[in-house]
């Protein structure tokens, strides 16, 4: 089906949601919990930063903001953007191999340069690079050719832009730091006219990309330097719904987001609802070639068991040259994940939350039957691995892709209704080379101790 294919009934979808959102609480979040179930189940996610940036030689838009080279020099890199060895087929068949679910692209960074051939500014990919034309059209294209969901990351600052940087935020105190910075606020005299006209662009570059690609995720960045109100984000969820009723939106349009997106750093603790981490493979966003510092396999399989254990999704970013070539260090990573996550398939993809902590010294993630319990062995067991707090029957104890493996429960208080603890046996024999997947099956869904009260 082409993009534009039926645009009435795109147009009643959207206001029957709107409506039903408006009279009708508790069906508009059911809607809403409809659109995010594929992503709760998705698990993984690949991050690509692609754009003028990708020559390597700096970072992706903050190298101008922040002094690091001048804006002249930062924008003639797009002289060396060609994408020549851009094949998005390519690239959708190795996130396939890597048993990712979906994918997110930069399609317009904080620098302003678009990778569509938008018709509200020149700095595109087709009008303002040797690459010649649309790139985002392509790689949706190729996504859905391989079955994946359709990710497109947006900027809401543009530092390019003329309008951008024209109000401050409201008690903004311009002898702090961050407001003498030129790209992201007025120097002199705030203009809220051209502020208007910004968001103008901003919304028409939104719903181009919207009715155009109809991306099943919109990944929004660069909020921080106004407010909610100011962007006018309640006012612009409404918006997307009606260009793109199915999509869903990453956390950072203010409170309006349907997940949240941790940074780089595994959570401690489960954050409340549906959430993503997204975190590089080396130690850059975009393709730096200083920068070898990469996670190995099993740092990233570790990363994906702890998101999913705890509910969450990894989004995995990787980092094209300007040609659009996929360095080899990312592929290497990417389908060595692959082998382990095709093989651990049922431990993760549609998988919940698992065990609270202290009860399995690893993680856990459950079926949404609750009746199978997967335990995730990073580490090498010295012949055995515990679980505590089990109070079913087991049916069967297994590898993921391997053996049956010998259990049994030793100890418990039955008048407190405390189970004993659960041995499992892991012969050596039985253990992948990255991390080990136990399954336990139980009869029935999930029955877990607590710790029972004090009897004095």
């Amino acid at each position: 089906m082409k993009p534009n294919e039926f645009p009435t009934a795109r147009r009643i979808a959207a206001i029957l949601i709107l409506s039903l959102g408006a009279l009708a609480p508790a069906f508009a979040q059911d809607a809403a919990a409809g659109r995010i179930a594929w992503f709760r189940d998705a698990k993984l996610g690949i991050f690509i930063h692609f754009g003028i940036y990708s020559k390597g030689v700096g970072s992706e838009s903050w190298a101008f903001h922040d002094g690091d080279t001048t804006y002249e020099a930062y924008m003639a890199q797009a002289s060396s953007f060609t994408a020549s060895n851009y094949h998005p087929d390519e690239w959708a068949r190795l996130f396939a191999e890597a048993g990712a679910r979906y994918a997110v692209m930069t399609s317009k960074h904080h620098d302003g340069f678009a990778l569509w051939d938008t018709s509200l500014s020149k700095l595109n990919a087709k009008d303002a690079s040797p690459a010649g034309r649309d790139l985002v059209g392509p790689y949706c294209e190729a996504l859905r050719g391989q079955g994946l969901k359709v990710g497109l990351y947006f900027s809401n600052l543009d530092w390019s832009h003329p309008d951008y940087a024209s109000v401050l935020p409201p008690g903004a105190d311009r002898t702090e730091a961050k407001y003498r910075n030129r790209f992201g606020y007025p120097q002199g005299p705030e203009n809220p006219e051209a502020w208007k006209r910004f968001l103008v662009f901003h919304r028409g570059q939104l719903k181009e990309i919207s009715e155009r690609f109809h991306p099943d995720l919109l990944w929004f960045d660069g909020d921080w330097e106004r407010t909610d109100e100011q962007w006018g984000f309640r006012e612009l969820r409404q918006q997307l719904l009606a260009w793109n009723p199915t999509g869903i939106v990453n956390g950072r349009i203010g409170t309006y987001g349907d997940y949240l997106t941790p940074e780089q750093y595994l959570p401690l603790v489960a954050p409340k609802g549906t959430w993503e981490l997204c975190a590089t493979v080396n130690d850059s966003w975009g393709f730096q070639a200083k920068d070898h510092n990469f996670k190995s396999v099993r740092m990233v399989v570790r990363m994906l068991a702890e998101c999913a254990g705890m509910g969450g999704n990894l989004l995995l970013d990787i980092g094209p040259r300007s040609d659009g070539s996929i360095p080899d260090e990312d592929v290497a990573v990417l389908r060595g994940l692959g082998r382990w996550t095709h093989k651990n398939a049922e431990a993760i993809y549609g998988s919940v939350a698992g065990l609270p902590p202290g009860y399995f010294y690893g993680a856990t993630t459950l079926s949404k039957a609750a009746d199978t319990l997967y335990l995730f062995c990073f580490d090498r067991p010295n012949g055995q691995v515990a679980v505590k707090g089990i109070r079913n029957e087991i049916a069967r104890v297994s590898v993921v892709g391997g053996p049956e493996l010998a259990s049994r429960k030793i100890g418990g208080a039955k008048w407190l209704n405390m189970p004993g603890v659960l041995w499992i046996d892991v012969p050596d024999s039985a253990l992948d080379a990255d991390a080990t997947v136990i399954k336990v099956e139980m009869k029935g869904p999930l029955d877990l101790a607590t710790e029972p009260k004090r009897q004095d």
